[in-house]
């Protein structure tokens, strides 16, 4: 590998690295942020969704930018704006400034993800394209799941300001390094299309907000969240009317979905959403929650699904154009379902030692998925059409974690409701069972306090049964993904010439 390509490489990963992290590592420290910006444990939550709802919006238009001022006068510009909204955000104060200033960090680092990608897919040769994917599937991976345990170190040892300050060095050293490896790409004019944009920009917002605010405010309980899911619900199907029919410059040009390993692996990373985004989520409240572990223990207990998938992407990325595509992403199934399933079987009582084999299975499943889909998804493109397709991809992942996480958390609640009605029903002053736990405590079934104990045993159980409950969601969900990988077929080796992306 030339020098060059490393340290082009090394630019745009670490720009990636650094958005994608930014998902997550703020995450554990929003306790302590919400106490030093005066703000409440229900507004506190926009900090994250201010920054997905602006990546969500300008995501799509990464294609667009590209062809107007070249990839790498947009990559600088991303890069800085990142870098300094960063800064801003480490220097807050008040609730209002984060909120504005973490809606600009989105903006700017919205187009990292989907231009590294492509910058990637150039930089390698078509039968690298394997091991490029390799490389970039690492950090968009690897970097949100160890995103909490950096957190949590950083937020305890210094300030959750440092979240954010982490940011400075990395993004300078990658613009540096940008500036003078990253090649340009020629510009071409091409006209906004204002209404496509909008119409767009609206339908995700609105969605991001249905999706993030759902759970908590009780989904269509909420007029607003009903209002909300209309918007979205519209403008969305608006948007894909408009420019299928419309006589003018599309936004992207949706025929890339006619690419059918395109499509499918767009299909499978949405499906994967449940069964890993939304799954890394109800483990880390399993972990803190349930078992009460500290934030940065938690996040120890966890990293062995990063190892895991970042020794099997080398491994993956070394083979995939050795072996079938299909035969990795068959074997990364199977080894999500019995780490997925190995979680069904866990109870209060488990140590933590108990979930390094599913979380390592959970981190080997994700590692044989991502790279060959990830692969596909761009092999059968034209390298022209590599980064719109790149920043349609990233808005569907984008996209299916936020689904996958609130379908899983939603089902997880519903689940714990229920179970807790079935068994409060069971504690009444004459059950023998209630009598004999707290006949220990030398406690009655009358006495304020035994009921208060034996309501919180309730709570736990019915806690439990909801983890297991959701659990057995994940595994199904990819189970069911087996039918999609039937549609997966053999990319030829070169990509079709009659399909030009962004016509003009």
């Amino acid at each position: 590998m030339n020098t060059n390509r490393v340290l082009t490489g090394t630019a745009v990963m670490a720009a990636t690295i650094m958005q994608v992290l930014d998902t997550t590592i703020v995450n554990v420290a929003l306790p302590n942020m919400a106490g030093q910006l005066d703000a409440t444990p229900d507004n506190i939550g926009w900090v994250l969704t201010s920054y997905l709802i602006a990546s969500a919006m300008i995501m799509p238009l990464t294609g667009y930018f590209t062809d107007r001022i070249g990839q790498k006068r947009f990559l600088l510009i991303s890069i800085a704006g990142f870098v300094i909204t960063s800064a801003l955000c480490g220097m807050a104060a008040s609730l209002a400034q984060m909120v504005l200033f973490r809606f600009l960090q989105g903006v700017f680092g919205a187009a990292l993800v989907p231009l590294s990608q492509s910058i990637m897919l150039q930089i390698f040769p078509g039968e690298q394209r394997g091991k490029a994917m390799a490389i970039w599937s690492m950090g968009v991976m690897v970097a949100p799941i160890m995103g909490p345990t950096l957190g949590g170190w950083l937020t305890e040892e210094w300030s959750w300001r440092w979240t954010f300050y982490i940011n400075l060095p990395v993004g300078i050293a990658s613009f540096i390094l940008a500036m003078r490896h990253v090649h340009d790409t020629p510009t071409r004019a091409r006209r906004m299309d204002w209404m496509g944009f909008a119409t767009l920009a609206l339908g995700i917002g609105a969605l991001q907000l249905v999706l993030d605010r759902g759970n908590q405010d009780d989904w269509f309980s909420s007029q607003t969240l009903v209002f909300a899911a209309f918007v979205s619900a519209a403008s969305i199907i608006f948007f894909i009317v408009y420019t299928l029919t419309g006589k003018h410059h599309p936004l992207f040009d949706l025929r890339i979905f006619r690419d059918r390993n395109f499509l499918v692996a767009s299909l499978i990373m949405t499906t994967i959403g449940i069964g890993f985004f939304g799954g890394m989520l109800l483990q880390s409240l399993f972990l803190q929650n349930f078992l009460g572990y500290p934030t940065f223990e938690a996040g120890l207990y966890m990293a062995p699904r990063g190892l895991a998938s970042f020794l099997v992407m080398i491994f993956v990325g070394k083979f995939v154009g050795k072996i079938q595509p299909r035969n990795f992403i068959f074997a990364g199934i199977l080894a999500s379902i019995a780490g997925n399933y190995l979680m069904t079987r866990f109870t209060s009582g488990i140590t933590a030692n108990d979930l390094i084999v599913p979380m390592m299975l959970q981190g080997m499943g994700m590692g044989l998925i991502f790279v060959p889909i990830s692969t596909l998804a761009f092999t059968t493109l034209p390298k022209e059409a590599a980064a719109e397709a790149a920043g349609i991809y990233s808005l569907i992942r984008a996209l299916g974690s936020a689904l996958g996480i609130s379908i899983l958390a939603t089902y997880f609640s519903r689940s714990t409701q229920q179970s807790w009605s079935l068994l409060r029903g069971e504690i009444t002053p004459y059950s023998e069972a209630l009598h004999a736990y707290l006949a220990p405590l030398h406690l009655g079934a009358n006495d304020p306090q035994g009921i208060a104990i034996a309501a919180r045993a309730v709570l736990h159980q019915a806690q439990n049964i909801g983890y297991i409950d959701s659990f057995w969601f994940a595994t199904l969900n990819f189970v069911m993904m087996l039918p999609l990988l039937l549609l997966v077929r053999t990319p030829a080796k070169a990509a079709p010439a009659q399909m030009q992306a962004n016509p003009e």
